[in-house]
């Protein structure tokens, strides 16, 4: 665990020093006519929707053992599980939303 939380402090420090390094191009050339925001756009679709699939698998595993260990619950953990399953991908679809809205 504290492995991982000085992995992330480390990336937060090189995420937020990129900015500095970054200049106009003076003479017009390089990368300038990149749509970056479509680009990054891509990014948060795609870790939105990865994370929302762990999520959904999660839930899901959950349910099902929770069924399995007292099946006269099914019907609370199925009302449970379609809730949260709605929950999570509302998740994914605000962030298209979001994407939909700062590109088009």
């Amino acid at each position: 665990m504290k492995k991982l939380m000085y992995s992330l402090a480390a990336l937060a420090v090189f995420v937020g020093a990129t900015p500095a390094f970054a200049q106009e191009a003076v003479g017009g050339g390089g990368m300038g006519s990149a749509n970056w925001v479509a680009i990054t756009a891509g990014f948060a679709m795609a870790i939105a929707s990865s994370l929302c699939g762990m999520a959904q698998a999660k839930a899901t595993a959950a349910a099902a053992e929770g069924m399995a260990r007292n099946p006269g619950a099914t019907a609370g953990i199925r009302l449970a599980l379609i809730l949260g399953l709605a929950f999570i991908e509302s998740l994914a679809l605000y962030t298209f939303v979001i994407i939909f809205i700062k590109v088009g």
